[in-house]
């Protein structure tokens, strides 16, 4: 009894213990997240096109992210309508801006705007380090009521959404009409994606959005500020899902077409819905083999495919790269 009574004296102890750990995780947490937010919200603008009253909240604006101090702006090719573009800052003042460069396959677009003194750039981060259920920030102009900040995890990576140049990440963190362009940040306050799509039945907020990956927003940035242009390979737009096949008596990993646009390079070389993928520059067709040669080949390179149609005949057809 008394073994018992010296035990149970511990236990308010433990208890409070437990408390404290816990009071001290979440608060140190949530100072991360408000420092993330202080950090990132200067970076982070809202972007109107013809003729957008900033003095009305409604729907049909977006938003965007600074990409130099000198004023070029990162944001999505979507919410850019015509050429009478303005771009309002975190402290209010309002510039006309230029556009620099469009990309379709990545939907990004850059903007230049003529600022009176140096802004403060956004910072990245690596999202080839991204971890699923990494924290989250979500930061735009949502129905165009001002900057607001959401918070989430990392869902998933790898994305493509219909689109193999891509590879999205997956967010929970709150996305609406109005943060297309925004920034997608870590506990550092530092940009991890680019805030794109939704998938909803409504419209409005069901708890998935997507965002471009830092890595692709740097690089393709970078060629449209440098060139006007993306310099890489692009050979429609289409959809594919993993398949095991037979292959000269051996099962190997294939990619079927699972939709495609009746446009572009790959239908022009005769592939078409249902079509398999068994080879990429002559090693095993799967997504990281697909994605990369996509992204990161040069100019004048050749990218080579193996593909079996529905008949199960294996065909070879070559891209080369164009300016």
């Amino acid at each position: 009894m008394r073994l018992f009574q010296k035990k149970f004296i511990h236990y308010p102890l433990v208890i409070l213990v437990i408390f404290l750990c816990s009071w001290y995780f979440i608060t140190n947490s949530n100072s991360k997240l408000v420092s993330a937010s202080e950090k990132s919200i200067p970076s982070v603008v809202t972007i109107s096109s013809n003729n957008y009253s900033f003095s009305k909240n409604r729907s049909g604006i977006g938003s965007g992210v600074i990409f130099s101090k000198d004023g070029y702006i990162v944001t999505n090719l979507h919410i850019i309508s015509g050429e009478d573009i303005n771009v309002q800052l975190s402290n209010g003042k309002i510039f006309q801006a230029k556009i620099i460069g469009l990309d379709k396959n990545t939907d990004i677009a850059i903007l230049k705007i003529s600022p009176d003194e140096d802004l403060e750039p956004i910072k990245f981060s690596n999202s080839d380090d991204l971890k699923i259920g990494d924290r989250v920030l979500a930061i735009g102009n949502p129905y165009g009521i001002g900057i607001s900040v959401s918070n989430g995890i990392i869902s998933a990576t790898g994305r493509d959404y219909g689109n193999p140049y891509l590879q999205l990440i997956q967010t929970d963190a709150a996305i609406n009409p109005g943060n297309s362009g925004g920034a997608l940040i870590n506990e550092k306050g530092n940009l991890i994606g680019i805030n794109s799509k939704i998938f909803s039945r409504t419209g409005a907020y069901q708890g998935i959005g997507f965002a471009i990956p830092s890595n692709l927003v740097v690089q393709t940035a970078s060629q449209l500020i440098k060139f006007g242009e993306v310099k890489s390979f692009w050979i429609g737009n289409f959809r594919v899902g993993k398949v095991r096949i037979k292959k000269n008596n051996n099962f190997i990993d294939g990619l079927r077409i699972i939709e495609m646009e009746n446009k572009g390079p790959l239908f022009e070389k005769g592939v078409k819905t249902n079509d398999i993928l068994v080879s990429i520059n002559n090693e095993n067709a799967s997504w990281a083999n697909l994605t990369s040669s996509l992204k990161f080949a040069t100019l004048g390179e050749n990218l080579s495919m193996e593909i079996i149609n529905q008949k199960g005949e294996l065909t070879k057809i070559n891209f080369e790269t164009k300016i």
